[in-house]
């Protein structure tokens, strides 16, 4: 794997999970799983909320407007940390827009 940054996420992207990438409720352990070739991460409730939302059509805007309104909170917050972590799952591979 290389160090190569990965661009910035706009909010006009759409962003989906790469291929063989999902994520995945674990029923047993009541928590919900980014699942990844050869590896796993547990998905706090916030990266959850949010990649429950990634489905390759819906783009960024969308998702970030959906959390506002479902959480009440302002949208300059809920897209700061919208992008951030869908930045960082890019570069982990992850998700791809």
């Amino acid at each position: 794997m290389t160090d190569t940054p990965t661009p910035p996420v706009a909010e006009d992207s759409v962003v989906r999970f790469l291929r063989g990438t999902r994520l995945q409720h674990d029923r047993v352990r009541d928590q919900w799983v980014i699942q990844a070739p050869e590896r796993a991460f547990i998905a706090d409730p916030v990266a959850a909320e949010i990649l429950r939302l990634v489905d390759g059509t819906r783009p960024v805007a969308a998702i970030i407007d959906i959390l506002a309104e479902r959480f009440a909170a302002p949208r300059p917050v809920i897209a700061h940390d919208v992008l951030e972590m869908i930045a960082s799952l890019a570069q982990r591979q992850v998700l791809t827009a």
